[in-house]
């Protein structure tokens, strides 16, 4: 079941475990749109007559375009002379999934907190949401390389990214609701291990199936990434399956106790079903937070979004740093990345028992100064000496390690000052939060470089981002777990 603590609690990692199989579903899916989605629009915009005359055109009138696409180590210039936008067309197209986010995730969380049937509150997203995501997942590449039709492509992306963010937020939501408060961050650390093994997938999808249908990668793209989008879908399916055959979400529908509406019939009891879901939904509306809880919570959320925007722009932009500043080539860059994915791994656990420990904030704290302190002293030693290669490795472990003790930190106390009965909406405001450092990070950066004219400003803007972030978290004062009653904890640990 799992190690009890000195409270009393134990998580339960195998339930854990069978919760973050949504969350692995979810991240195979994007693991592999990302890469995929914009090799196909490549070929397909990059192929179109349409695209290479309104690329023109908008080189011509707004020449900052270019120097933008440039400065965000795009290849504009085309062979023949004149430019090419294609770039900033799929830069635009691939931000879809996270405006859909921001829009649709709020949404849907609070439409799973006021759910109720037999399945539970998140379940129904979830079995509804997958299988029509791994469906459209498929219908992707179909249209794109098979019918090599812009229109249709578009069509199957933006439904995808919709029913994506149907589901995102009620998945997540899940394991709070079936974790008591004081063990959350052990508990999504569990879920970001999982969600790991989702990205593996992700990676290793094309070398897969590249493998056991003899394909090459540089020559038979258009064989194998078809492929490499059923693979991701039937895996999606499988996870699927597991979350609803094993995890037992109980069934949210208030019961109905009294034996008269029983003999009554059905009708009866649809309508008293019907009137205690309305008085439910009306508590739900009286539960509000308190001024303190909201200062808490703007503050909490606007250090999401510094802190994703430093973090993104890490994953977006190391690659070209690599290039122009440390001289790496695109391999020696992505093995470079890999030590900062290892140590996130690695870190997942630790990152769970230091917030059960030591508090999530101060947990928090921890990570983004562990974060600032490798970066700076990239810094002042690659300034002083010009030899700081070593110290961007240093950067890179410590930053992987300091990133899963905030992220395995950061949802648990959102949620925590939400309340039990809003896990879903709070789920939905996390996620607002990270999207939009996602969809404002990638344009912050572009314009930073553009002044700076060299990617070692990255080292800047990423301890700029934290530190802000580091100052708007000091400002929160709410967030972790409760303190549990001594006949509370008698109850709890009764049956163990």
């Amino acid at each position: 079941m799992g190690e009890k603590t000195k409270s009393g609690l134990r998580l339960d990692y195998r339930q854990t475990i069978l919760i973050g199989f949504g969350f692995m579903a979810s991240s195979i899916a994007w693991g592999i749109y990302d890469p995929y989605v914009t090799t196909i629009l490549d070929r397909l915009l990059g192929s179109s007559d349409t695209i290479v005359r309104w690329s023109a055109a908008l080189a011509e009138r707004f020449p900052i375009l270019v120097e933008f696409m440039e400065a965000q180590g795009e290849e504009v210039a085309l062979a023949g002379g004149g430019f090419t936008l294609v770039p900033l067309f799929i830069g635009i197209i691939m931000t879809f999934d996270n405006v859909f986010g921001v829009i649709f995730q709020p949404a849907f969380g609070k439409l799973s907190d006021r759910c109720h049937s037999r399945f539970g509150k998140r379940r129904p997203f979830i079995l509804l949401g997958a299988p029509i995501s791994a469906l459209l997942f498929i219908a992707i590449p179909q249209a794109g390389l098979k019918m090599s039709s812009i229109p249709a492509m578009m069509v199957c992306i933006i439904l995808f990214v919709f029913v994506m963010s149907l589901w995102r937020a009620p998945c997540v939501a899940l394991m709070p609701d079936m974790t008591h408060p004081t063990l959350r961050s052990q508990g999504n650390a569990i879920i970001n291990l999982t969600g790991g093994i989702g990205g593996l997938l992700a990676l290793q999808a094309g070398t897969i199936i590249c493998a056991v249908f003899s394909l090459n990668k540089e020559t038979d793209a258009e064989q194998y990434i078809p492929y490499v989008f059923i693979f991701a879908a039937i895996v999606m399916m499988i996870c699927t399956a597991v979350v609803f055959f094993f995890v037992p979400e109980p069934d949210s529908r208030l019961k109905v106790q009294a034996e008269g509406n029983i003999a009554a019939g059905k009708a009866a009891i649809r309508l008293a079903e019907k009137e205690a879901a309305k008085a439910e939904k009306a508590r739900l509306k009286e539960i509000k937070l308190t001024k303190a809880e909201r200062k808490s919570l703007i503050f909490m959320l606007a250090c999401l979004f510094f802190l994703f925007c430093g973090a993104n722009a890490i994953q977006t932009f190391f690659a070209l740093f690599a290039a122009e500043i440390l001289h790496k080539e695109v391999a020696e860059a992505t093995a470079m990345m890999t030590l900062f994915g290892i140590a996130t791994a690695l870190g997942a656990l630790p990152a769970g028992w230091l917030g059960k420990k030591l508090g999530r904030k101060k947990t928090i704290l921890l990570g983004l100064s562990l974060f600032m302190a490798a970066f700076v002293a990239y810094l002042i030693v690659n300034k002083a000496t010009g030899q700081g290669l070593s110290l961007v490795y240093v950067a890179l472990i410590l930053g992987g390690f300091a990133n899963m003790m905030i992220t395995v930190n950061t949802l648990p106390l959102v949620l925590e000052i939400g309340g039990l009965q809003k896990v879903g909406t709070f789920t939905g405001y996390y996620y607002t939060a990270t999207f939009s450092a996602q969809i404002a990070t990638p344009i912050a950066y572009g314009v930073v470089r553009m002044i700076s004219q060299t990617y070692a400003s990255l080292f800047v803007y990423c301890p700029v981002c934290f530190a802000v972030a580091l100052l708007a978290l000091l400002m929160v004062r709410h967030g972790e777990a409760e303190k549990i009653p001594d006949e509370v904890m008698e109850e709890l640990t009764a049956n163990d």
